[in-house]
């Protein structure tokens, strides 16, 4: 226990209080201060200056990050006979229909995401219940109820991920690993905040991007200059 709290205090000292970091600055520290001994992910929360609980003000979207996430990504593709293969070739982990949906209902869930196909989302409409509460459940929006399996499996497997915001403003994600280069980590979230730039509601007034942090898992949070982001 006092190794822990030993790193990280040497963690500490090394981040300035009260500074806002250039992404790059970022990017090379938050390597730095991470102490852990497995690969770490690199998150991002961005506060915006929107009213979540209004409708027309909802901020969420997809991203595909041009390094991805360095996590492997577990799919199931819950399809017809016929885009089995499709889904198989792309890459998919579990495939499949009915078995599958017979295994969630009895407590299954060891993916990170699925995807499906308009035609069988009668069946899998009723598994709202397990799989809403776990971020599972396939939407239009997110692209992963589709025609198209092979594609939307490979962008998957790709970094392509899928945000909302809180009821509190923010939108957390993890946009890397520490093993990361700095610059892969800094083009990561420049494309993570371009995209929420490309949603910015019409409704949104004053200041819309309000903070921007980088950390990874157990380390001190980095704040970002929002002006790193401006185009």
């Amino acid at each position: 226990m006092t190794k822990i709290l030993k790193n990280r205090k040497a963690a500490l000292e090394k981040v300035e209080i009260g500074k806002q970091y250039k992404l790059s600055e970022a990017a090379s520290l938050v390597k730095e201060i991470t102490t852990t001994k497995f690969d770490a992910s690199v998150d991002i929360d961005v506060r915006l200056g929107i009213d979540p609980r209004k409708s027309n003000q909802m901020v969420r979207g997809v991203v595909t990050l041009p390094h991805g996430t360095g996590k492997e990504v577990r799919v199931l593709v819950l399809c017809t006979p016929e885009k089995e293969e499709e889904a198989k070739q792309a890459g998919a982990d579990h495939v499949g229909l009915d078995d599958y949906v017979e295994k969630i209902k009895n407590g299954w869930t060891d993916v990170d995401v699925i995807i499906t196909m308009p035609s069988v989302m009668g069946k899998i409409g009723a598994l709202g219940r397990i799989l809403g509460p776990r971020g599972l459940m396939p939407n239009p929006k997110s692209g992963t109820v589709t025609m198209d399996i092979g594609k939307a499996v490979k962008e998957v497997k790709q970094g392509k991920i899928d945000f909302k915001v809180d009821k509190f403003g923010i939108i957390h994600s993890a946009i890397g690993k520490v093993s990361f280069e700095p610059d892969k980590i800094a083009e990561n979230a420049r494309e993570f905040i371009a995209i929420i730039n490309k949603l910015k509601p019409g409704s949104s007034k004053g200041t819309y991007i309000k903070s921007v942090y980088l950390s990874s898992t157990m380390s001190p949070g980095l704040r970002v200059d929002t002006k790193a982001f401006e185009e």
